[in-house]
């Protein structure tokens, strides 16, 4: 049976578990837009690409699935490209569909044209440094090992986004349907043959006085929750996470560490440094933030123990005593498995852990008083919504602070790229994909609010539930507490007047609450909607206060 290139896309979407799409349609795509009329797959127009991209992302976070996003030629496409340098850093499976040109009429200046013929923007060329594969289907002939090696790309190993740029005449040729049959969907295949390597590391952690676990996104991305909460409680380990994996490990439990960073409290990095001899890294790549900027005397007389499912991450930051490839769940249950009968291990009591922890937190002060009001609305929001909540942040200080994450959290910090105003259209994504959830919430400032704070209405148009909080102290926070740190308090270009977020919320249609004191965060939880409505909710900051860390940027 013949299908048209655009109906065979739409079915590979079909195929690859996409529920939707999320984009802005053009004169170039329409096609592609068309044959998706006639499937099951739920369309979102976003307000701006940059948006659709971000949502695909935020899809793809939550669900582990592929996120799609569509756009048309030229500005569409480079409308994409912030969403997907984010996906490619955060090894999201994210497959942007863009339209372009007729090919009959490459290098001749076709409107919007980016074939990079003649003067056009080359578009492939574009996507190349943020991709794991990108092509410009020129021809259908070649289809089939272009969606092949689409595939081998979104469920890599590190997967990440995928391009396929497609020409509007292309879109309308014929194919034949069971080209699809041929292209190999299947998720990948869990690793093994690292029986060998569990031995040796059950031997370490019994040998160690005092080994701790730093546990980063990989054991989030592997679902090694239960396996890496069963290890901690077998030989009384503690467990510290990277901020991207927040929440993988009970943060109320007595051997959590809370986040290891430098903008964390410092509780993990003063335990690691003081106490542990064996430090196991489970999925954390030991960036920059995790390491506070690849400080030595976090490992320094230490042994270091790396598994991660990505062979790139092995020794990439460090050397490690030994380091196994494979994917953490099945690592930790052969670990598991390799344990022997006893129920516990002779080392520092987890109360013992508290009561350093609760000693060294006097002695250091990351936030003044000041903060009481958002420290008690991260409280309220733990204490209302313990678990299934999606929390996708940009701020990222306060709640790495403030906020306890018990079992079952799903906490998203804007990681990837860091880009500004990601929250807000990342959080309608995940939602979309996550229709079950108690609540979604989407925390950023008001900087970044005013970037993709017109999402908003892509969440009213699609009724959405989501719930926005604006930290309101009209200012790029992070860019004046720099400059007062750094720059004698030369403050350019980082202050500006907000609008009135009551009468903005009206305009949308949706529900504000003010927050200046601890009894307005009382009427938040009590009175609004938190789980089936949209709103507003504006916390209020003074200009001139700051975190106690410096960036040293």
């Amino acid at each position: 049976m013949q299908v048209s290139v655009a109906e065979l896309i739409v079915d590979y979407l079909q195929r690859l578990g996409v529920e939707v799409v999320f984009g802005m349609p053009g004169a170039h795509i329409l096609p592609v837009y068309d044959a998706l009329y006639h499937c099951p797959i739920r369309t979102v127009l976003a307000k701006h690409e940059q948006g659709a991209a971000f949502m695909a992302g935020g899809y793809a976070r939550a669900t582990g699935r592929v996120g799609a996003c569509i756009a048309t030629a030229g500005p569409g496409a480079t409308n994409l490209v912030t969403g997907i340098a984010n996906a490619y850093v955060d090894r999201l499976p994210v497959l942007a569909l863009t339209g372009e040109t007729a090919t009959y009429i490459f290098g001749r200046g076709g409107l919007q044209e980016s074939s990079g013929e003649g003067d056009s923007v080359d578009q492939a060329e574009l996507f190349r440094p943020i991709t794991r594969y990108r092509r410009l289907v020129e021809r259908s002939d070649y289809l089939e090992s272009v969606l092949n090696q689409a595939t081998a790309a979104l469920q890599g190993n590190p997967p990440g986004p995928v391009l396929l740029a497609l020409p509007y005449n292309v879109q309308k040729e014929p194919v034949d349907a069971g080209l699809l049959e041929r292209v190999r969907i299947a998720a990948p295949a869990t690793d093994g043959g690292f029986e060998a390597a569990a031995g040796t590391l059950v031997r370490m952690l019994l040998q160690a006085r005092q080994p701790v676990i730093l546990a980063g996104y990989g054991c989030v991305r592997a679902g090694a929750q239960a396996e890496l909460a069963k290890l901690s409680a077998r030989l009384n380990i503690p467990v510290a996470t990277s901020l991207k994996a927040k929440g993988v490990f009970a943060e109320n439990d007595p051997l959590a560490l809370g986040s290891l960073g430098v903008t964390s409290s410092g509780d993990a990095y003063r335990f690691i440094l003081e106490r542990a001899d064996l430090l196991l890294i489970l999925g954390a790549s030991f960036g920059e933030r995790t390491s506070y900027v690849w400080d030595p005397q976090l490992t320094a007389g230490k042994r270091i123990v790396q598994v991660d499912c990505d062979p790139a991450q092995l020794k990439r930051v460090l050397r490690a005593d030994l380091a196994i490839q494979g994917d953490i769940r099945a690592v930790l249950a052969a670990v598991l498995a390799h344990l022997p009968g006893q129920s516990g291990h002779a080392r520092a009591p987890a109360d013992e852990i508290v009561a350093t922890r609760q000693a060294a937190r006097r002695d250091y002060a990351l936030f003044r008083a000041d903060f009481a009001t958002v420290q008690y609305f991260y409280q309220a929001l733990a204490r209302y919504f313990p678990r299934d909540a999606l929390i996708f942040d940009d701020n990222i200080i306060f709640a790495q602070n403030f906020l306890v994450l018990g079992a079952g959290a799903r906490y998203f910090p804007n990681t990837g790229i860091s880009a500004l105003g990601h929250a807000i259209p990342a959080a309608i994504g995940a939602r979309l994909g996550v229709p079950g959830a108690s609540a979604t919430f989407a925390i950023l400032g008001d900087g970044g609010f005013q970037m993709c704070g017109m999402e908003l209405m892509t969440a009213v148009n699609y009724g959405v539930p989501l719930n926005v909080v604006v930290f309101n102290n009209g200012s790029m926070g992070l860019v004046r507490k720099n400059q007062f740190q750094h720059y004698g308090g030369r403050h350019i270009s980082c202050d500006f007047v907000n609008p009135d977020f009551g009468l903005l919320a009206r305009a949308f249609g949706i529900a504000h609450r003010r927050v200046e004191r601890a009894a307005d965060v009382d009427a938040v939880f009590a009175e609004m909607d938190l789980t089936g409505a949209i709103n507003l909710i504006e916390i209020v900051l003074a200009r001139d206060l700051y975190p106690n860390y410096s960036s040293r940027r």
